[in-house]
């Protein structure tokens, strides 16, 4: 298991999967996730159950509180290029909404990219986040990302279209 401050990261298991359906469907914690269309409970058991295995070029890892080790989130790291030292976060949550504003996320971000760079040896890491999505931009600014480039009015939610961010991090500027 990877260990951070106040979390600690595993392996994703197939009772999980009713935590993971109910952060789905509740509209605060989805608002900023690019999402697919509902689907039942027995749907994403089903898809729990016969989860990828996690490798190296692609991860989704629990989200586990360090004090009592309730699962309040998930994060995933893919699109891994040993060629070029990269890979990128590709999502991160925490679903529990009553542990919001506590760091969780900043910290489950710093060990994912610790194990990536050093267990890893990877070299820099990517991110996409809707410019809206405040919390999730001082999180990552907080870690060391930077922004590199945006995507004009990329993504839509609720009606409205938002920019996105594309930030970057090199193991060089981990906090």
């Amino acid at each position: 298991m990877l260990t951070g401050e106040r979390v600690r990261l595993r392996a994703l298991e197939p009772d999980d999967s009713e935590a993971m359906w109910r952060w789905y469907h509740d509209p605060q914690v989805g608002r900023w996730m690019g999402g697919d269309p509902p689907i039942s409970l027995a749907q994403n058991i089903e898809k729990g159950q016969s989860r990828a295995r996690n490798t190296f070029e692609q991860m989704a890892l629990g989200i586990e509180t360090l004090d009592g080790q309730k699962l309040i989130g998930y994060v995933a790291l893919g699109e891994t290029d040993f060629v070029h030292g990269e890979a990128t976060l590709q999502s991160i949550a925490i679903g529990e909404r009553d542990h919001w504003g506590g760091g969780y996320g900043r910290d489950a971000v710093r060990v994912i990219c610790r194990y990536a760079f050093e267990e890893m040896g990877l070299h820099r890491l990517m991110l996409w986040v809707v410019a809206d999505n405040v919390a999730a931009v001082q999180a990552y600014r907080k870690v060391g990302f930077v922004e590199e480039g945006r995507r004009r009015e990329a993504f839509r939610t609720g009606g409205k279209r938002y920019d996105y961010l594309m930030m970057g991090l090199l193991s060089s500027e981990l906090r």
